[in-house]
């Protein structure tokens, strides 16, 4: 997994757009964040998903897949290794992160 095809699975999604946030490229949609690269470097990503979902990631994945350290862990915020990454699992995961944020 590179940081480009995150990229543009990211912005496959209806009314997806890049923008920046800390520094680092952020996707959004309905002007709320989805999902972000480059962080806590350029080989990783995190995509926003319910703690639910974070958990079955992480159990199903747990090589790349990790919860955001701090107290983003506790929205859901789920940081991706892209070493260690399955692109089906990440299109998954950036889909329900976009569902979560898309408006109704």
């Amino acid at each position: 997994m590179t940081p480009g095809e995150f990229r543009t699975m990211a912005l496959s999604h209806p009314g997806a757009v890049e923008s920046a946030h800390m520094s680092h490229p952020d996707f959004r949609v309905g002007g709320k964040i989805f999902a972000t690269l480059g962080y806590p470097d350029d080989g990783h990503a995190v995509v926003m998903l319910s703690p639910d979902e974070q958990d079955g990631f992480i159990a199903e994945f747990p090589r790349a897949f990790a919860a955001v350290k701090g107290a983003w862990v506790k929205r859901g915020s789920t940081q991706i290794d892209f070493t260690a990454a399955d692109p089906e699992a990440v299109a998954e995961a950036i889909r329900l992160a976009w569902k979560r944020r898309a408006p109704r």
